[in-house]
């Protein structure tokens, strides 16, 4: 939501500046874009006591100088972040704006409430652009914490096929067409309903049982997928596949009889693996991936960027897509330094002939923004989020008339 004048009247503004000339300077901006509460002070202990819970009236927005005296500005950060404010920040300054992007990075990882850097010289139009993106702080209920269960109970509900695959669709960039969908794993249980894998992953991995959900999650989605073919819909699915179920030695010959069992084509599978157990393999790895590839199975690198990518092993790794972690596409769009990288993660995909998939794809801004770069496919909660299998059908009838 944009933040009219009327809005910008009512908020009480903190500017932090040791330079009295740019000290009035902000202030003006400030009140070039509405604002007419302003503390202004000249230093970060200052700046620090006024942004406490007990100072009146509380301060809404605080825009801090890098170069305050009597702390630096990564002090000041990190002390605003121990003093739990609900202040959003605005941080100025005359470095490059690869620094400020470093401090954008180091408020993230503080859990500062940070609208935005700002290059010196500040401007009312510059200002506005953050503070466009203002919103007041919703004091959400503390969650409880969800239902944990033990590693019987879980097997239980896999026994009793209380467990199914949600879908999310991955949307072609040039054409808008649904081109596939990623499995995930959902426990409808009979007394907490819906379940998302935070609640059954830890007592699998405990107890190295991971391909127990594998194993269901791939039989469920493969007759899925065939149910959508009987439908007029030749979808493709993408499932999560730990290593260690891809290691066990009768995975091959069991992958393939449940796809003739139900009559899907290698084609139409994908495995996705995530980049960090793919640079960890060994000979018996490799042959997997390239025998599941000259099968005709489709393999994703999933939360690519996350790990320590080596190219040289990833040119050698017979994948068909490249799945980019959402940590470089969530604002990509407006963050030069993530839009550099992200543009680095599609160039490495396209020179290897590999299809690209941008994850986490949330605003309008962020899909126009991979249109424009040749990414191929995004999925996201801009497009949808995952939904029970029979609800897709109509999902998709809806976004055909839509596009």
């Amino acid at each position: 939501m944009d933040m009219g004048q009327t809005q910008l009247h009512s908020l009480h503004f903190l500017v932090a500046e040791a330079d009295p000339v740019q000290r009035r300077a902000l202030i003006e901006a400030l009140g070039q874009v509405g604002a007419t509460r302003v503390t202004d002070v000249p230093d970060g202990p200052m700046a620090l006591r006024t942004l406490q819970a007990g100072f009146t009236p509380k301060i809404d927005v605080a825009v801090i100088d890098l170069d305050l005296g009597g702390m630096d500005g990564l002090e000041l950060l990190r002390a605003i972040a121990a003093l739990k404010s609900d202040a959003r920040l605005i941080v100025v300054g005359a470095q490059p704006a690869s620094v400020l992007f470093s401090v954008e990075s180091l408020a993230q990882a503080h859990g500062v409430d940070l609208l935005g850097t700002v290059a010196k010289p500040v401007t009312s139009t510059k200002l506005k652009v953050l503070l466009d993106n203002y919103q007041a702080p919703r004091r959400a209920p503390a969650a409880a914490p969800g239902p944990s269960f033990t590693f019987a109970e879980v097997g239980v509900g896999l026994q009793k096929r209380q467990f199914e695959p949600f879908f999310q669709p991955k949307i072609e960039l040039a054409t808008g067409q649904v081109k596939g969908l990623e499995t995930f794993a959902r426990w409808r249980h009979p007394e907490h309903g819906v379940l998302g894998p935070s609640a059954f992953i830890g007592a699998l991995e405990a107890n190295n049982r991971i391909d127990f959900l594998d194993w269901t999650m791939l039989e469920m989605s493969v007759e899925r997928c065939r149910h959508y073919h009987d439908q007029g819909i030749p979808i493709s699915i993408s499932l999560n596949l730990a290593p260690e179920t891809l290691a066990h030695p009768n995975f091959i010959r069991q992958v393939t009889s449940t796809m003739q069992r139900h009559g899907v084509l290698p084609d139409y599978l994908t495995f996705e693996m995530t980049e960090s157990s793919i640079l960890s393999f060994d000979a018996d790895f490799i042959e997997r991936l390239v025998r599941l590839r000259m099968l005709g199975f489709g393999l994703a690198i999933d939360d690519y960027g996350t790990g320590r990518s080596n190219l040289q092993i990833l040119a050698r790794i017979p994948f068909s897509e490249l799945k980019i972690d959402r940590s470089f596409v969530d604002g990509a769009s407006k963050k030069r330094q993530l839009g550099t990288v992200l543009k680095s993660c599609l160039g490495l995909a396209h020179s290897l002939d590999r299809m690209s998939v941008a994850v986490g794809v949330e605003t309008r801004q962020d899909w126009d923004f991979l249109q424009g770069l040749g990414c191929t496919y995004a999925q996201g909660y801009h497009i949808a989020n995952p939904m029970p299998a029979d609800e897709f059908p109509g999902w998709l009838e809806d976004w055909r008339h839509f596009f």
